[in-house]
């Protein structure tokens, strides 16, 4: 039986689409209709406190704008808790994640405490400090003395136990380009980013653990998205093999940068498609700048 491609494109709903988002968009929706495949429309809005339905509303409006149709009905993460619960739940049972109650704040200082080995501490392939072990090492009755106090923590994977579960070695497959037509193994290395947070204390769930399930439940086939999630395929990788789910291939494009190099972000609040709109531009126009050809 052939698997008809499924593609998808997973924004989230905190900030305003800009061009890296129309250039991931695109391909996907362009991809999925040469492949004879379906393209699906994910919002990723797990954070309650920065995901807003206004914001949600403007993603939509922006992707019509660009000539994008997508299948009803969109998937809607903050509609699913219960569904990454369940999973979160078994992974607390078989003592595959823990409670870290470490701060951003308290890294820092038992890092700075290492003495000679501070400045070599391991960091993780965006350049971020691994988390300590410390939390690992505590008693079950520990942590739920902390917890029952109310002391603020989230769900870290135990990435050396999990490892221990799966098959190795781990590696995903990875399309050269658009066209599908090279592929080619890519080792994968969750351990290079330590114990990764899997859920938090009032969300039970994290991109990592949300993004797999998502893509297994909705069948997808194809997982188009920026380079800059290329290393995090590894932790999604182990997290798949961890829970039994099937596995997609993969196409990192490149990114769109701005004038000075950087890739476009949200935070650093570089121009959003509605602003480019309002300015006059047209989606003909926004697909040349984002280096595809306009579609007749």
């Amino acid at each position: 039986m052939v698997t008809q491609p499924v593609f998808r494109f997973a924004p989230s709903s905190n900030g305003a689409l800009h061009l890296g988002h129309a250039l991931s968009a695109m391909l996907n929706a362009r991809m999925a209709r040469a492949a004879g495949g379906r393209f699906l429309l994910r919002i990723e809005d797990i954070d309650p406190e920065r995901c807003t339905p206004a914001l949600e509303a403007a993603i939509y409006e922006d992707l019509r704008w660009l000539g994008l149709d997508w299948e009803e009905p969109v998937r809607r993460q903050s509609e699913h808790l219960a569904e990454y619960e369940d999973v979160l739940k078994k992974l607390v049972r078989e003592e595959l994640v823990y409670p870290a109650f470490m701060s951003r704040g308290d890294i820092r200082d038992h890092i700075a405490q290492a003495g000679e080995r501070a400045g070599n501490w391991p960091r993780d392939p965006d350049g971020v400090p691994l988390y300590p072990p410390v939390d690992r090492r505590l008693s079950n009755r520990e942590r739920r003395r902390r917890i029952e106090a109310g002391a603020p923590f989230a769900w870290r994977l135990d990435v050396e136990a999990a490892l221990a579960r799966v098959a190795r070695p781990l590696a995903w497959t990875e399309f050269a380009d658009e066209r599908l037509a090279a592929a080619s193994p890519v080792e994968a290395r969750p351990q290079d980013w330590g114990d990764v947070v899997i859920a938090r204390k009032d969300v039970p769930t994290s991109y990592h653990l949300a993004v797999v399930l998502d893509d297994a439940l909705q069948d997808v086939t194809h997982v188009v998205r920026g380079r800059d999630l290329f290393h995090a395929t590894s932790v999604q990788r182990l997290l798949q093999a961890l829970l039994g789910l099937p596995e997609p291939a993969y196409h990192h494009h490149r990114l769109v940068e701005g004038p000075d190099g950087r890739k476009l972000s949200k935070s650093a609040r570089d121009a959003g498609l509605s602003a480019l709109r309002a300015a006059g531009r047209t989606p003909d126009q926004i697909a040349r700048m984002i280096g595809l050809d306009p579609e007749e």
